[in-house]
């Protein structure tokens, strides 16, 4: 697939497809989430000048790939808030109350994928729902295919990482305090990242 020109003496038209991506029409089936071997991450600007990253320790997730059809490919992830670490435990005590994430009323967060698509090559699109305290935002995360390959034990794995930028406020998650130089302490701008590894059920 290219750049396909057609010249004609009344028009010139230039028709862009996307370069193909591999053929992963045998990785169609569904899948859960290893979630020892994945990571669910996130950094945010802390006092205007350097970022604080952490991780959810414990989640949980179930892929279906079409790999024919990949706008047919669905997700859905499940994290524990309490599971937080941002490897400082007064900080992540913090995270956890009404301040933050309210971890004891809200002990969820939940994505729902509503859609994908195929960029080109290695690289896709998913939409869908995240829910952090109750409040569904819609979401859009760039993915890219990692590989697959069949483990020591004969089950057959697949890979993706992705990315996305969300406003944490969105979720109403708005505390913040001032600087006696200016600025806040917290970036509203959060990144998302995420290292899948998942497990094909047989």
């Amino acid at each position: 697939m290219g750049i396909f020109n057609r010249t004609s003496k009344a028009a010139t038209t230039t028709v862009t497809e996307a370069p193909a991506g591999p053929d992963l029409a045998h990785l169609t089936g569904d899948y859960t989430v290893d979630a020892s071997h994945s990571q669910v991450g996130f950094a945010v600007r802390h006092a205007m000048v350097t970022n604080v990253r952490g991780t959810f320790t414990e989640h949980d997730g179930l892929l279906h790939l079409d790999g024919s059809h990949p706008e047919n490919s669905t997700a859905a992830l499940t994290i524990k808030v309490a599971s937080i670490d941002t490897g400082n435990t007064q900080r992540d005590e913090h995270l956890r109350t009404g301040d933050f994430f309210e971890a004891e009323s809200f002990p969820e967060i939940t994505f729902r994928s509503t859609s994908a698509e195929r960029l080109g090559g290695d690289s896709y699109r998913m939409t869908g729902d995240l829910t952090i305290k109750d409040t569904t935002r819609e979401v859009v995360l760039d993915l890219e295919y990692t590989g697959s390959a069949t483990d020591v034990y004969g089950a057959q794995r697949v890979g993706f990482e992705g990315s996305a930028t969300v406003d944490r406020t969105v979720w109403g998650l708005t505390y913040n305090a001032a600087l006696e130089t200016g600025g806040v302490l917290i970036g509203e701008k959060v990144k998302l990242n995420f290292d899948i590894s998942a497990v094909k059920s047989i």
